[in-house]
C-alpha cells in the first residue's frame, strides 16, 4: 500500500545522504536502457488531469480486427514486466497484443493521486485511517477517462481490435476493477482483479456488488466481462487474501447468467510481488477469445 511504498522511499532517501567510502568505485555514465517497441507520452484528460501513458507494442502489421489491449493501472510500477513479457509471448503467432500502462508524470512507482482514481468515497477501514483525508471518489471520472478519451488515443496511433480490450488492477487498482465490473460489466471483455482491496470502503463495494448480482440475475445484465481474481498466499494484510477467495467464490455462481470466473492463489507470494507472478496469467487470460 501507499504508506509500505512511502517509508522504503525515505530510507532509500536517507541511505542516498550517507558518505561513500573511501574505497568506493566510481561508477562510469553510461546510457540508460531503452526498452525495445515502446512509446510513452504525458496525456492531459478532460477533467484536468494529466497522466503518464505508456505502451508496449507488437512489430509487424496487426492481424484482421486489430490487436487486443490490455490496460495496466499503476503503470510506473508495473508496465515494464508486463511490456517485457508482451514482446516474449508476442513470438507465438496468434499471441500479438498491445499494453497500455496508465500512471502519472513522476519517476516514482506510485503516486498518491492513485487513491482518488481508483476509490469511490474516503476509507472507512480503520488501518488506513490516515489515507482517509486524501483526496479520493474519482473513479467514475477515471473510468471515463480509460474508456473515452485514452482509448480514442490508442485507437488512433495503432491498430486495436474494440471488442478485446482488458483491464488489470491491482490492490486499490484491484478495487477499481471490481468497480468496474460492478457498474460498467461491458467496458471490458476480460477484468483482472489482483489483491483487490475490498475492504478500503466496504459499504459502498458491497452496495455495488449486491446491485450488479441483482441485475444479472434479473437478466439485465447485458454483455459481462470475464473475471480473474488473483491473491498472494502471503498477503501482509491477510484481508487481501481473504477477501479475493470470498470474492470469487461470490462471483462464480453467476456463471449461469453470463460471468465467468477464474480464480489464483499464488503460492509464498506477498501483496507487492502478486502483480509480477501474476503477468504471464494476466496476459494469457486477456488474449483468451471469445
Amino acid at each position: 500500500m501507499i504508506g509500505r511504498v512511502a517509508t522504503m522511499g525515505l530510507c532509500l532517501a536517507a541511505g542516498a545522504l550517507a558518505p561513500v567510502p573511501a574505497h568506493a568505485q566510481t561508477v562510469p555514465t553510461a546510457p540508460g536502457y531503452t526498452m525495445p517497441f515502446t512509446a510513452t507520452w504525458d496525456m492531459r484528460a478532460a477533467h484536468g488531469a494529466t497522466y503518464r501513458i505508456f505502451v508496449s507494442y507488437p512489430e509487424g502489421e496487426a492481424p484482421e480486427g486489430g490487436f487486443p489491449v490490455l490496460y495496466v493501472t499503476d503503470g510506473n510500477a508495473l508496465f515494464a514486466s508486463f511490456a517485457e513479457t508482451r514482446r516474449m509471448i508476442g513470438w507465438t503467432k496468434g499471441q500479438e497484443m498491445i499494453v497500455v500502462g496508465v500512471g502519472y508524470p513522476t519517476d516514482q512507482a506510485y503516486d498518491v493521486r492513485r487513491i482518488d482514481d481508483f476509490t469511490g468515497v474516503p476509507t472507512t477501514s480503520l488501518a488506513y485511517a490516515k489515507y482517509a483525508k486524501e483526496k479520493n471518489g474519482g473513479w467514475d471520472r477515471f473510468l471515463d477517462f480509460l474508456t473515452g478519451e485514452l482509448r480514442t488515443e490508442i485507437g488512433k496511433r495503432y491498430k486495436t481490435n474494440p471488442a478485446r480490450q482488458s483491464l488489470f488492477g491491482h490492490s486499490l487498482g484491484g478495487l477499481f476493477a471490481a468497480h468496474t465490473l460492478f457498474t460498467r460489466p461491458d467496458a471490458f471483455h476480460a477484468i483482472i482483479a489482483a489483491s483487490p482491496s475490498l475492504f478500503w470502503h466496504e459499504a459502498l463495494t458491497r452496495r455495488e456488488e449486491r446491485d450488479f448480482v441483482a441485475r444479472l440475475q434479473a437478466g439485465k445484465g447485458g454483455q459481462v466481462a470475464r473475471l480473474l481474481v488473483v491473491s498472494g498466499e502471503r498477503e501482509e494484510a491477510v484481508l487481501e487474501r481473504w477477501d479475493a477467495e470470498a470474492f470469487a467464490k461470490r462471483m462464480e455462481p453467476l456463471s449461469a447468467h453470463g460471468l465467468r470466473v477464474q480464480s489464483m492463489v499464488y503460492k509464498d507470494e506477498g501483496h507487492m510481488t502478486v502483480p509480477a507472478r501474476a503477468v504471464t496469467d494476466t496476459l494469457r487470460f486477456a488474449l483468451t477469445w471469445p
